[in-house]
């Protein structure tokens, strides 16, 4: 399967260019699809470096790459690379690896990655290796670690900023126009906690989408079956942690765009609520807007690694270095310990938001995990789900004020198409840019709703044996499991939550899908209800999914992420104890 643009010749180039540069394109503007083939040709001259780690051309019909990206790894590498950012850091701290080693290590699979899934873009592995090394040294001669996160190699998603190097985001217009002057304050924290920054990974263009692909590299796709996507908008980063080319990663999340490729890709992303963690030092669109705001965040491996870089954050008092950030130090003994949960959890389970129903296997894992909750002796109910159709209606707005003149407007500087994934959200937008009027009324609808969610919540007391509301809501993260490309129809099981600005954290759980199991398997409750709900249904067929990975999400009370972590191992260890 090529997943590079082929470069045009100067003839092609000319001819093309008199058909497909707008009128408007400055003369000095390359053809859009000119810029593509430059970036994809600067990355592949990085990458030949390092030919020795390269892998062989795969064939289209192999779908599942993963047994592949190993190829090059001794066996020191290969534990290197399946241990967690948590016990890494240990082993980096108690000199059993080196800096050098683990990130040899990372490297090898990143680039195995990049050839059988297209998930990085800037790539910077020398000055990944130049800061090991200087780590290395630093604890020889010291015998102390810089920092929690000392020798740690980290990706970063495009669109955060990283000193020096490019900040496209997905825009061939932004490509090599964007370099950017400073870290962001995420990034500038991660340094000083002795992380290892080494690659930029895809983003889609605009941003706005729950898969990855845009013009300047071309699409992203699953390592465990690369018909599927890995999700988006941290898409790269969800495909380059679940091939193992990464420890730790850094995404962003205003509709999902952590938790659905968290989940796609069968690995660990958190939302936070909004404030909590350091946002500054971002590139996009509608800078300035904020009707509704996105959040920075981690995908890892383990749920304790999401509590890791969470502390790291805050113990670095990020509200220091952004002044949007709330103070609100970590409560590393209730995230790590459960100290103060109730010492019986009662979790509601949102099985259907009556829009969208989830398929067949998201509905079965979610039942497992709860009856794992009743075995434990926890309570479990089920959650009434609150006008999800009237959130998305409400935050598409939000997301889409102007009626998407400044992704039209973007588009337009360098002529290049909308791919398909920016279409659909685009049909989303109001008709008209609305006014600033139109913007106070949808504010007061915002809050009116986040009010009425709240009173929902505490009204669960009504109905547990406890009598105090529930604890979290268990529910799965997107109506399908990863989905073919190009087949994203509702957003509605993670935007609710960004709406609502309630932290969210998605796990695996179930492993990853069997076709033969579910043969003959269909939805139950009847006929669609919509025609949304009628695409996503017709979606369903076990062949599609092969070896899609199977995750669902917890979510807790807003800016109470040290309770939902502790909530998270409460669930885990339920059903590993169920098991």
């Amino acid at each position: 399967m090529s997943l590079h643009l082929t470069m045009p010749t100067a003839t092609t180039t000319a001819k093309m260019a008199a058909i497909i540069t707008p009128p408007h394109t400055p003369p000095s503007k390359q053809a859009w699809y000119v810029v593509a083939a430059q970036k994809q040709a600067d990355r592949d001259k990085i990458l030949q470096r390092y030919a020795q780690w390269r892998i062989p051309p795969v064939p289209s019909s192999v779908l599942d790459v993963s047994p592949l990206l190993f190829h090059h790894l001794t066996p020191k590498e290969r534990d290197i690379v399946n241990m967690d950012a948590t016990d890494l850091v240990r082993s980096i701290k108690e000199r059993i690896y080196s800096a050098v080693e683990v990130l040899t290590a990372f490297v090898k699979v990143t680039i195995a990655a990049q050839d059988t899934t297209n998930c990085v873009t800037e790539i910077f592995f020398e000055d990944g290796f130049a800061r090991a090394r200087q780590l290395d040294d630093h604890l020889i001669r010291t015998g102390n670690v810089v920092g929690p996160l000392h020798g740690l190699p980290v990706s970063i998603k495009d669109h955060i900023l990283v000193n020096g190097f490019d900040t496209s985001t997905g825009y061939i217009s932004w490509a090599n126009e964007r370099t950017a002057t400073k870290d962001a304050v995420v990034v500038d924290i991660l340094r000083k906690a002795g992380a290892v920054l080494y690659v930029k990974t895809a983003n889609p263009q605009t941003l706005l989408c729950l898969e990855t692909n845009n013009n300047i590299y071309g699409r992203t796709v699953n390592p465990f079956n690369r018909n599927l996507s890995p999700g988006g908008s941290s898409g790269g980063e969800g495909a380059l942690i679940a091939a193992r080319g990464s420890p730790m990663g850094v995404g962003t999340d205003i509709g999902g765009s952590i938790r659905v490729p968290a989940g796609f890709s069968g690995i660990y992303g958190l939302k936070a609520s909004v404030a909590r963690m350091p946002h500054a030092g971002l590139l996009g669109s509608h800078d300035g807007m904020d009707n509704i705001v996105g959040v920075v965040g981690p995908l890892a491996q383990s749920a304790r690694d999401l509590e890791l870089f969470s502390r790291v954050m805050l113990q670095y008092e990020a509200w220091t270095l952004e002044h949007a950030v709330l103070e609100i130090p970590w409560n590393e003994a209730l995230a790590r310990e459960g100290r103060g949960l109730p010492e019986k959890l009662c979790v509601a389970v949102l099985w259907d938001d009556h829009v969208v129903r989830p398929h067949p296997p998201i509905v079965k894992e979610m039942r497992r995990v709860a009856n794992a909750l009743k075995q434990a002796g926890h309570e479990v109910v089920d959650w009434q789900p609150l006008e999800h159709q009237q959130g998305w209606d409400l935050i598409a707005k939000l997301y889409l004020l102007d009626s998407g003149a400044e992704y039209h407007q973007t588009l337009a500087e360098s002529g290049e198409p909308a791919v398909p994934g920016t279409s659909w959200i685009l049909q989303q937008s109001p008709t008209t840019p609305l006014t600033i009027p139109d913007t106070w009324k949808l504010n007061l609808e915002r809050e009116a709703f986040r009010a009425r969610a709240l009173r929902h919540w505490n009204e669960t007391k009504l109905r547990t044996k406890s009598e105090r509301p529930v604890d979290c809501i268990l529910s799965p993260v997107h109506a399908t499991l990863a989905v073919p490309h190009d087949g994203v129809r509702w957003w509605g099981y993670s935007s609710h939550w960004n709406i609502l600005d309630l932290p969210g954290v998605v796990f695996p759980s179930g492993g990853r899908l069997r076709s033969e199991d579910w043969e003959g398997v269909g939805f139950e409750g009847g006929a669609p209800r919509n025609q949304v709900e009628a695409e996503v249904m017709e979606q369903w067929d076990p062949k599609t999914y092969q070896g899609a990975p199977i995750s669902l999400q917890l979510v807790g009370r807003r800016h109470n992420e040290e309770k939902l972590l502790a909530m998270l191992r409460v669930v885990e260890d339920s059903v590993k104890n169920a098991a």
